[in-house]
């Protein structure tokens, strides 16, 4: 008696559709990718690059010809510095530079300290009008902030604290917090509940959970918006004008660099020199800090 096996017969292979992120990230990948990438890089360093050479130039190369012609004719000097730190009469910017220190830390401080309090009770602390709330600081991102500063300013008379710089720390504090507790709201509701229902069966408060689970775990989302607003605050003009335009004791960098290029048009050799002072330390910061720039930017973006 014979038998026959029955034949099988195996169905075609689906080529598997690739995603879209597969997708882009060939396109971003490839070589003309690269090249445009490079150009777009380097037409955005050029101006940057230009400031830089003419501040070391002559002041009389600089009114006359461009900062191109500085490789037919080399040549550098150190008085365009010197002018700007007090030196030949000029002016001294060291004293603008701490104030724009001084303005700056406690200006992202304050605001990262109460959204990451704030965002913490928006997101996993139950209390009646919560959605209400939340979304009202989050219809204040589209406030325009120039409708408050007037307001803002008849309340710094009225309790005596204009001409310092105390009305600069809560000007940017203000102005910053609603960004800042939406943003870190969104990274915390993307944490696993688990993990805060495993400190919570641990006995752990809501302080306990705030600041030895919650804040390691916040450190990427902290550190953008800390870069964020610190070039924000660095680079402002706008406030400084309206809250410390009375006097030198508290004016930024950025205030008395407005203030050259309006008495000293025509100095455009201490202007480049002040303008690249400026600039020094925000560059500084995003180059060094600028891996977790990213990291914050992307965190809880993806699951999985």
């Amino acid at each position: 008696m014979s038998t026959t096996t029955p034949v099988t017969t195996t169905p075609p292979l689906v080529a598997e559709k690739p995603s879209a992120a597969k997708v882009a990230k060939k396109r971003l990948s490839s070589p003309w990718a690269s090249l445009a990438a490079i150009v777009l890089a380097v037409l955005w360093t050029l101006p940057t690059f230009g400031l830089l050479v003419s501040s070391f130039r002559p002041e009389r190369a600089i009114k006359t010809t461009g900062w191109w012609t500085f490789f037919s004719n080399p040549t550098l000097t150190m008085d365009n510095y010197k002018g700007v730190f007090g030196g030949d009469g000029g002016v001294n910017l060291a004293n603008f530079f701490i104030n724009s220190l001084i303005i700056c830390i406690p200006s992202v401080l304050i605001p990262l300290s109460l959204a990451a309090l704030a965002a913490y009770a928006f997101a996993w602390i139950n209390f009646p009008g919560k959605n209400i709330l939340f979304l009202m600081v989050f219809a204040l991102q589209i406030v325009p902030l120039q409708v408050t500063l007037i307001p803002l300013l008849e309340i710094y008379v009225n309790i005596k604290i204009t001409g310092t710089f105390w009305t600069l720390w809560l000007s940017h504090a203000t102005f910053a917090l609603p960004l800042a507790i939406y943003l870190l709201h969104n990274f915390m509701r993307e944490i696993p509940a688990g993990l805060i229902e495993a400190a919570r069966v641990d006995g752990a408060g809501h302080v306990s959970i705030f600041f030895k689970v919650m804040l390691p775990l916040l450190t990427p989302a902290l550190a953008a918006f800390g870069i964020f607003q610190f070039l924000w605050v660095w680079n402002d003009l706008l406030v400084a004008l309206v809250f410390a335009g009375g006097g030198d004791e508290v004016a930024p960098i950025t205030l008395q660099l407005a203030n050259l290029s309006g008495t000293r048009g025509t100095a455009w050799q201490l202007l480049s020199a002040g303008a690249f002072v400026s600039i020094i330390v925000p560059v500084t910061v995003f180059l060094l800090l600028q891996r977790f720039f990213v990291r914050g930017l992307l965190a809880g973006s993806v699951k999985g």
